[in-house]
């Protein structure tokens, strides 16, 4: 998640300008997003998706990491992302994919059209109260919306200085909820523990892929690249070409169209 900036009482909408001008990184580098990041383990996926569907709307979908396992298990996908460049590496691996520009909160879909409708690693860069209406619009009666996010497992110690050393601002805290408007009721969670087979410089450019990285300066890049490399070639000790298996929690969410 985005943090909060602390101070004043235009907290909230300082809030909401940081929000809009983190999200704003993400309209540029499809390629690299698309190499670097991790997908999702299959069952966030089997646990959001409902029994019976046939349709699904992957909201935010950047590059298709969720949108892959909607087509994995036949479903009829629509992918909506505000990014041209991101929506280009997606239509390069799903041509039967209905991938269209649009945002979350004026998707483009039609009524009643859907089954399901996923958010993947985007939630926390919309309203979450417009985009809620919008969902909800686009559903079927009975149709549900879930919010998957995967965020490094911070309870393993070497991989909680890792994420402070990559600003990985989108680690939850226990309580976390997701909010959502009240067209949308029984939201239930569902934690997967898993690891992801990466070389040091995949790590390396994971960082590269994160909001904090790509709104900095040049100074501010290289001391996060300074100390990400003595962190993981003299600290952690590992070499070029090692493989680490890197802890992930996904949360997923999901929740009933009232």
């Amino acid at each position: 998640m985005v943090p909060r900036p602390k101070g004043t009482s235009t907290g909230p909408k300082l809030f909401e300008q940081r929000r809009l001008e983190l999200g704003q990184s993400f309209q540029d580098g499809g390629e690299h997003y698309e190499r670097v990041r991790p997908g999702y383990p299959a069952d966030s996926a089997d646990w959001v998706i409902p029994d019976g569907a046939r349709d699904a709307a992957d909201v935010g979908a950047g590059t298709g990491k969720f949108t892959a396992l909607l087509v994995e298990r036949g479903l009829a996908v629509s992918a909506v992302d505000p990014s041209t460049d991101m929506l280009a590496q997606l239509r390069k691996a799903y041509p039967q994919v209905n991938a269209l520009e649009g945002t979350a909160e004026a998707t483009g879909l039609a009524d009643s059209a859907f089954d399901v409708v996923s958010v993947a690693q985007a939630w926390h860069w919309f309203d979450p109260i417009e985009a809620s209406k919008e969902a909800a619009r686009i559903l079927r009666p009975g149709g549900v919306i879930g919010l998957v996010w995967n965020q490094l497992d911070t309870s393993v110690p070497w991989v909680h200085r890792l994420s402070r050393i990559m600003h990985a601002g989108d680690v939850h805290k226990p309580d976390f909820r997701p909010a959502m408007g009240p067209e949308f009721t029984g939201l239930e969670s569902h934690l997967t523990r898993w690891e992801d087979p990466v070389t040091p410089d995949d790590v390396l450019e994971l960082v590269k892929s994160r909001s904090y990285y790509l709104r900095a300066n040049e100074v501010t890049r290289a001391k996060v690249m300074g100390n990400l490399q003595w962190y993981l070639f003299e600290h952690l000790g590992y070499v070029e070409g090692d493989v680490l298996m890197l802890p992930y929690l996904t949360q997923s969410w999901r929740a009933r169209k009232a």
